[in-house]
């Protein structure tokens, strides 16, 4: 698949959340969607991230954002992350891989000189219209939500 652009319509999600219940962007119709993807439920960098989000959640909701993570993870590990972090939104289980690469974050990554496959840590803006509004591919984990903010003012 081609990279994703801004003005580009949000591929669909089919997938099970952390309850294992299907997940649609369907479901988020009429609300913007800060969709972040990230590699790994309850390391350094990803346990950031989503408290950031988890701290910031009200006033997102204020400005009428739903938030929803996907990571590789499955539901079990995801619930594991979400109680113990008291994550107060929706974690995709992306066990197939489909979302990952329907998105363009699945691919080769280097860490201390070791190449593997993984999720890229990207984070998607959808406007309420289900197109792309912006891609923040530069996530700073302990300020995820004031990039947003910054980006939609």
């Amino acid at each position: 698949m081609s990279k994703l652009k801004v003005g580009d319509k949000a591929p669909e999600i089919n997938a099970n959340d952390h309850n294992g219940k299907p997940y649609s962007l369907k479901n988020a119709k009429g609300k913007k969607v800060i969709l972040y993807f990230y590699p790994k439920d309850d390391t350094p960098g990803c346990t950031a991230e989503a408290c950031n989000f988890r701290d910031n959640y009200a006033a997102l909701q204020k400005k009428g954002f739903e938030v929803v993570g996907v990571s590789v993870d499955d539901e079990k590990k995801h619930n594991k992350f979400i109680d113990k972090y008291e994550l107060p939104f929706t974690l995709i289980a992306d066990t197939d891989k489909k979302v990952v690469e329907d998105y363009g974050v699945w691919g080769l990554k280097k860490f201390m000189g070791r190449e593997y496959m993984g999720t890229s840590r990207v984070t998607f803006i959808i406007g309420e219209d289900g197109k792309i509004e912006h891609i923040i591919d530069k996530v700073e984990t302990k300020n995820s939500t004031q990039q947003v903010l910054d980006l939609v003012g």
